[in-house]
């Protein structure tokens, strides 16, 4: 039978409960923030290998985001299940590399079965959990507390404002890394070539541009329908102007309606036409400055010329816009 209004949750309520737990939860975290974070981060710099990341669980789960965080910022990291560790993946790990290890109570036992093995490679523990005097936490060479005063759960049970704390701390240590290595934008490009930064700092106008048979040029004799059959041969909606392999003019789209406007006749040679000061860029550019470049002059295209004004190939926005520039 259908539930009475009364005996409804009220979800707003709740969402709002948990939210406020867990924005309590961080903030008495960040007063904790001691030495033995800034040790982890020296640890880490420090460390020739990789970034070991383990966790069991809901912590395993966390750690997977971790390790990526790490990797895609500037620190090689890689997560590994603890229980396959015990199977195989124990071979993964050498002695240059630092282990992180996730267990909110610090007694997870899939978690301490690796720490004789761990100890014998030799290899920095930091140990993320919620127990001083835990097992792992007396284990480790940095223990970093991550205690909070309550689960959002309203059972105490399932892993929530522990494993949001997880998290944070995660993006803590990623973030002071970052920064202490000095990595940049064009850094996190490399390491994200199919993001959009990675496309805007990584692209050049020489990927993008128009070259040989699809570059559409015509010398300044050449009449106005001769310049039009070329323009929609190479559909870019312009043509370039070229005289002993010089750019010497643009015509484009609007400067055909200007034309015809004025009811200029087709057999005028286009190079009475032209635009005789086109805006040109070098194939070396980003073809993010390219971009910037057709905005700011309000402008669709581009030719790509050389130090010598040759010309080399043509841009337009739609190529931009294909190669996820825009």
């Amino acid at each position: 039978m259908p539930i009475e209004l009364e005996q409804k949750t009220n979800f707003i309520a709740a969402a709002k409960k948990v939210i406020d737990i867990e924005t309590r939860a961080l903030h008495s975290m960040a007063q904790r923030i001691d030495q033995a974070f800034s040790l982890a981060c020296e640890a880490i710099l420090a460390c020739p290998g990789r970034v070991i990341v383990i966790g069991m669980g809901k912590s395993g789960h966390i750690g997977r985001k971790m390790a990526a965080t790490f990797a895609s910022t500037g620190t090689p990291a890689f997560f590994v299940h603890p229980a396959e560790a015990g199977h195989g993946d124990m071979g993964m790990i050498t002695p240059q590399d630092v282990a992180v290890i996730l267990s909110n109570s610090g007694e997870t036992a899939e978690v301490l079965v690796l720490l004789p093995f761990l100890k014998r490679l030799g290899i920095k523990i930091i140990a993320l959990s919620g127990n001083p005097n835990s097992t792992l936490a007396h284990a480790a060479n940095f223990h970093i507390n991550i205690a909070v005063p309550e689960e959002a759960c309203p059972l105490g049970l399932a892993p929530t404002s522990s494993t949001t704390a997880t998290l944070v701390m995660g993006d803590a240590l990623a973030v002071a890394l970052l920064a202490a290595r000095g990595f940049s934008q064009e850094d996190f490009a490399v390491s994200h070539p199919g993001g959009s930064l990675g496309k805007r700092l990584l692209l050049k106008v020489k990927d993008l541009m128009h070259t040989d048979h699809a570059l559409p040029r015509v010398k300044p004799e050449v009449t106005l329908q001769d310049t039009l059959l070329e323009m929609t041969r190479a559909r870019l909606g312009i043509t370039a102007i070229v005289e002993q392999q010089q750019v010497v003019g643009i015509f484009t789209d609007g400067d055909l309606r200007r034309a015809l406007e004025k009811n200029i006749q087709l057999t005028l040679p286009i190079g009475h036409l032209m635009n005789p000061k086109p805006h040109c860029v070098s194939p070396d550019i980003l073809a993010a400055e390219a971009l910037r470049m057709m905005q700011t002059k309000a402008i669709n295209a581009l030719l790509v010329v050389n130090a010598q004004h040759e010309l080399l190939g043509a841009l337009n926005m739609h190529d931009l816009l294909k190669a996820g520039v825009i």
